[in-house]
C-alpha cells in the first residue's frame, strides 16, 4: 500500500485572490476566492456549475471566527497519486489520482490567526478540508460550528434524509424533492444525492472523521449549511482538540451518470492508510442473525430462544449450507450476556445467560467448522472491551457487533475508532449497528466490515409500510455512497406489496426470492446476514446460490440505474461476474450490455422471477459474450441475479 505525492509548487503573496484546482481529466474544477475578503469556493463538472460560490469558515468557541475578513498568505499545489489494496471492498486494487492545492489564509482582524483550506479534485469528485496549525497564542482548537455551505443549483433535485436530531441511527426514509423546497426545519443526514441540471449527479458526504464531530446539513433555500454534532456536555461546543488539527474532508462526488458515484473510491482515498500490519486473518462471509426472525423455528424438539440448543441448531444449519458465521445476540430485551439490552446496566459480555452454555456452543461450532460472532451494546464494549476482546480472541470468536451508539459526536467517534483498533489488535472483525454513515474508517481498519446506518429490513418487523421496493433502490445511491451497509438480508419469505403486514416473529419482506439474491450483489456488504430461520431455507432452491455469492469484490460496475426506480450492478470476484438487478413497484424488462466482460464466451446462470417455478424462483442457463446483452425480466417489486463465468 502506498500514497505518493508528486510535483510540489509554491506561490506566495496576499495579492493572490483566487485559486483553482482541476482534476487530471480536466472535468472537475474546484476554486477558492476571497469575495469581499471572505473565502468562498465553487465546484464545476464539465463546465457545469454544481456548487455555486459558497462560504467557507469556522466559528470558534471563544467568539472569534475563521473565515473573514482574511488574506491569502501562500498557495501550494501538487499532484497526488494514491494506490493501495483494499482488503474488503467494492474493488481490491484502488488507484486515485488528484490535483491538490493548499491555500494558507490569515485573518486580518482580531488575533490574525492563520489557517489552511486544502482543495482536492479527482476525476469523480471534489473535496476540501480545514487545517489548523499551532501558533503563538493558539494551541487548542474549540469549534462551536462550521460556516461551510453547499449552494446547489436551484433546479437540483435532492434525495434527502431528514432526521429528528443529532442523536440518530440514520433509519429514516429518503425524500426526493427540489433542493430549494427542502424545509428549513429539517436536519439532513449524509450522503445527500442531487440530480443537477445538465445531466450531472452530485452527492455531498464526508471522509476521514478523526477527533471531530459528524457533519449534517441545514436547508435554507438553495443553500445547505453545515451543522456539527455537538459535544454531549451541552456547552454548545462541537470539537475540542490540541493543535495542530484538521477537519474531516467535505466531499462532493460527481459524475455524468449516477452509477459513477457508486463506483467511486474517493471517500476511501481521503482516509488514512491501513493501520493493520497483518490482514490475513480478516475474512468476509455471511452470518445468521436469529434476532431478526424473532427466534422462530418450526418442528424442533426444543423451545427456540437464547439457549444452547438453539445456537447448536443454527450452527448445524450453517455447516450444512456453507454459511461461515453464527451470531449470538439477544431476545426481547435480554442480551446473550444477561441484563437488559437497553438501557445498558453494566453486564459483562463474558458469559451467557442461564441456559446458554457459551463454551459448549463454541466447542460445537469449532467441530462444525463454523465461527461465532458476538453482539453487544456499545456501553458493554466501552466498559469491558479491554478484558473482553482478548478473551474473545482466546475463545476463537470471529468478531463483534457494536450497537446503539446512535451518535457521531467527537467522543463517540473517538470510541468507535478505539474499539475497532482494539478489535484489530485481537483479530476480531467489527460490525456497527445503531450508527450513522461510514466515513472511510474501513480503509484504516479493514476489520471494520460493515455498518448499518440505514432504514432496512428490520423495519418489516414493526413498520406498517415496511421496507418498500422504491426505498431499496434509493439506498444504493444515497447511504451506500458512504461505504458498506448492512441490510438484514436473506429472507425468501417474500410477498407482494399489497399483501405485506408487519410482524415481529418470522417477518415477511416485500419482493421476490430473485430480488433477495440480487440484494447480495446490489448492496456492498462484507458481512451480510442470512437473517431468517433454518427451516425457511432448507430445501429452498435459492439457498445454494445465496450461500455461494461472494462477500467482497475485485471490481464493481453500475450497468444501469435510476435512483428510486431500478438498479443493475455487476461485481467481479476472480474471473466471474455477478449481476444483481432490482426494481421498484413497476415490472421491467432490462437489457444489460455485457461490454464489461472479458474476451471469450461466458456461461450465464440466471435466477429470475417466475411465479410458475418452485417458490417463484426460476433458473436458466445461456451462453453470452461481451458483444451481447443479458435480458432480465423483473416482476413488480422483483429482481434478478446472474453469475457469468468464463466457459471452460
Amino acid at each position: 500500500m502506498r500514497a505518493v505525492v508528486l510535483c510540489g509548487l509554491i506561490a506566495a503573496g496576499p495579492a493572490v485572490a483566487q485559486q483553482a484546482t482541476t482534476s487530471p481529466d480536466g472535468r472537475v474544477r474546484v476554486e477558492l476566492a476571497l469575495r469581499n475578503a471572505v473565502p468562498h469556493y465553487r465546484v464545476t463538472f464539465a463546465d457545469t456549475g454544481v456548487i455555486d460560490w459558497s462560504r467557507l469558515g469556522v466559528e470558534l468557541a471563544d467568539g472569534a471566527a475563521l473565515g473573514g475578513p482574511c488574506e491569502v498568505v501562500s498557495v501550494a499545489t501538487m499532484a497526488v497519486r494514491d494506490e493501495f489494496t483494499q482488503v474488503t471492498g467494492k474493488r481490491r486494487a484502488v488507484s486515485v489520482t488528484a490535483a491538490e492545492t493548499v491555500v494558507r489564509l490569515r485573518e486580518t482582524t482580531g488575533s490574525k490567526r492563520e489557517w489552511e483550506v486544502v482543495l482536492r479534485a479527482t476525476d469523480d469528485g471534489a473535496a476540501f478540508r480545514y487545517r489548523f496549525p499551532k501558533q503563538d497564542g493558539w494551541d487548542t482548537l474549540a469549534v462551536k460550528q462550521e460556516r461551510t455551505e453547499f449552494r446547489l443549483p436551484a433546479e437540483a433535485k435532492a434525495f434527502a434524509l431528514p432526521l429528528n436530531g443529532f442523536t440518530t441511527s440514520y433509519e429514516k426514509r429518503y425524500q426526493p424533492q427540489p433542493v430549494r423546497t427542502l424545509p428549513a426545519d429539517w436536519l439532513l443526514g449524509l450522503p445527500l444525492l442531487a440530480e443537477c441540471p445538465g445531466g450531472v449527479w452530485a452527492a455531498v458526504t464526508e471522509a476521514n472523521v478523526s477527533e471531530y464531530a459528524g457533519l449534517y446539513l441545514k436547508p435554507a433555500g438553495g443553500t445547505l449549511a453545515a451543522r456539527l454534532s455537538p459535544l454531549p456536555d451541552k456547552t454548545g461546543v462541537a470539537v475540542r482538540h490540541p493543535l495542530p488539527h484538521a477537519s474531516p474532508w467535505r466531499v462532493v462526488l460527481l459524475g455524468d451518470r449516477v452509477g459513477r458515484l457508486v463506483e467511486s473510491d474517493l471517500v476511501l482515498s481521503l482516509s488514512e492508510p491501513c493501520a493493520v500490519a497483518d490482514t490475513s486473518w480478516i475474512k468476509t462471509g455471511k452470518t445468521t442473525f436469529p434476532w431478526w426472525n424473532g427466534f422462530h423455528e418450526d418442528g424442533v424438539p426444543f423451545k427456540p430462544g437464547l439457549n444452547t440448543a438453539t445456537a447448536k441448531h443454527y450452527i448445524d444449519f450453517c455447516a450444512e449450507a456453507g454459511i461461515p458465521y453464527h451470531s449470538l445476540d439477544g431476545v426481547g430485551n435480554t442480551a446473550w450476556y444477561g441484563g437488559p439490552i437497553i438501557p445498558y446496566k453494566g453486564a459483562a459480555p463474558t458469559q451467557g445467560v442461564a441456559g446458554l452454555d457459551v463454551p459448549a456452543v463454541l466447542t460445537h461450532a469449532k467441530a462444525k467448522g463454523v465461527r461465532i460472532r458476538l453482539w453487544m451494546h456499545w456501553g458493554a464494549a466501552e466498559k469491558h472491551m479491554a478484558t473482553a476482546f482478548p478473551l474473545f480472541k482466546e475463545w476463537g470468536v470471529e468478531g463483534v457487533m457494536l450497537d446503539f451508539m446512535d451518535r457521531d459526536d467527537q467522543p463517540m467517534n473517538r470510541f468507535v475508532r478505539q474499539a475497532v483498533k482494539l478489535a484489530a489488535n485481537n483479530q476480531l472483525t467489527v460490525t456497527l449497528h445503531g450508527c450513522p454513515k461510514p466515513t472511510g474508517l474501513e480503509r484504516t481498519f479493514p476489520n471494520l466490515l460493515t455498518h448499518e446506518g440505514v432504514m432496512n429490513l428490520e423495519y418489516d418487523k414493526w413498520d406498517k409500510v415496511g421496507i418498500t421496493p422504491d426505498h431499496e433502490v434509493t439506498v444504493p445511491f444515497t447511504r451506500m455512497l458512504a461505504g458498506p451497509l448492512d441490510f438484514h438480508q436473506g429472507s425468501f419469505r417474500t410477498v407482494k406489496p399489497a399483501a405485506f403486514k408487519p410482524r415481529n416473529e418470522a417477518p415477511l419482506v416485500i419482493g421476490t426470492p430473485a430480488r433477495t439474491l440480487a440484494g447480495y450483489v446490489v448492496f456492498q456488504n462484507h458481512l451480510p446476514m442470512v437473517a431468517d430461520y433454518p427451516t425457511a431455507y432448507r430445501g429452498h432452491p435459492g439457498l445454494a446460490p445465496l450461500a455461494a455469492i461472494p462477500t467482497t469484490w475485485d471490481d464493481t460496475r453500475v450497468l444501469d440505474a435510476k435512483p428510486g426506480e431500478f438498479v443493475v450492478i455487476a461485481r467481479r470476484s476472480g474471473d466471474a461476474w455477478h449481476v444483481g438487478a432490482m426494481t421498484d413497484g413497476t415490472a421491467r424488462t432490462l437489457r444489460v450490455p455485457l461490454k464489461f466482460l472479458g474476451m471469450g464466451p461466458y456461461t450465464a446462470d440466471v435466477w429470475h422471477d417466475d411465479e410458475r417455478a418452485d417458490r417463484g424462483l426460476g433458473r436458466r442457463t445461456e451462453a453470452v459474450t461481451t458483444d451481447g446483452t443479458l435480458t432480465l425480466e423483473l416482476s413488480a417489486a422483483g429482481g434478478g441475479y446472474a453469475k457469468l463465468s468464463p466457459t471452460r
